[in-house]
Formats: structure tokens, sequence, C-alpha cells
């Protein structure tokens, strides 16, 4: 790319400023996962549309396997802790948004009462990440679609309309 050392911490400042350039810029897709919550109907259809769309995204032939905030999450090093905690701030308010939308099902009557917010949106967000792990070995969109219908599989079930 013709890029030097010394033009990198002249834009970023260091490898901190370049790599939360780099997880702003990969954010700023056409919707957030945030936006993408919160704009579903449903707490079942905004965990479907999360699910299939990392299918897609993580395996995009102009894009590289896998997702940013998962994988960064394991390649930062100790000494950049502060980058860490930034990702896992940025991971905990899409499961943030996830739990209070499916929250807001529970109290609809969209979901049974014994379904657990907190456990829902935390298995939502794992197998996402699971997703982007079996992105980067090399796994299908076909394989990681057929994941994720699976995944949904164990949604449960609509709560009878209260009357």
């Amino acid at each position: 790319m013709g890029v030097t050392p010394p033009s990198i911490y002249a834009a970023y400042g260091d490898k901190r400023g370049l790599c939360r350039a780099a997880v702003r810029r990969y954010l700023a897709q056409p919707q957030t996962p945030v936006e993408v919550i919160a704009q579903a109907p449903t707490a079942k259809a905004a965990a479907r549309t999360l699910i299939e769309g990392a299918a897609v995204a993580f395996t995009g032939t102009d894009t590289p396997a896998g997702c940013l905030l998962a994988s960064s999450a394991i390649a930062v090093s100790a000494e950049a802790d502060d980058v860490r905690e930034e990702l896992a701030t940025i991971r905990g308010e899409i499961e943030a948004a996830l739990r209070d939308k499916i929250a807001g099902s529970v109290k609809a009557g969209e979901l049974p009462d014994t379904a657990d917010p907190t456990v829902l949106a935390a298995f939502v967000m794992t197998v996402i990440q699971g997703l982007s792990t079996l992105a980067r070995d090399g796994g299908s969109r076909a394989k990681l679609q057929q994941v994720g219908q699976l995944a949904m599989t164990i949604w449960p079930a609509t709560s009878p309309q209260k009357s």
C-alpha cells in the first residue's frame, strides 16, 4: 500500500488510534447493529436479521472473513487493554439493545414470561461470534446460514395473545 509507519502515526497518533478508526469505519455500515435491532418489528426478527446478516457479511467476497469486533477481541495484545475494553463496550451495547428488545417482547406477550432476555441476547451474540470463527476458518456462506437457521430453532415459542 505504500503506507509508512510515520504516515500512520501522523494520521492516527498510534496503533490504538488506527484500530479505533478501523472500528468506526467498520461500524459505519448502512445500518449499525443497534439500528437493526431498534427497527425490527420483534425481538425474534432482530435476532434473525443479525444472525442472517452476519452469515452474509462474514463471507463477503470483497471483505475479510469473520467479524472485526469478534476477531479483534482475540487479537488485541495485553498492552492494549484499553482498546480491548472499548471493543467489549461496543459488543456490550449491541447485546444490551437486543436484551431490551427481547424484554419488550416478553412484556408485550410476544414471548413467554419464562424467556430470559439476558440469556437470549447473550446466546445470539455467542452465535454471531461463533459464525465469525467459522468464517475465518473458511466456512462457506451456506454453512454459516445453516448454523444460523439451526440457532433460531431454539427461540422461545410465541406466547398466545393475552386477553
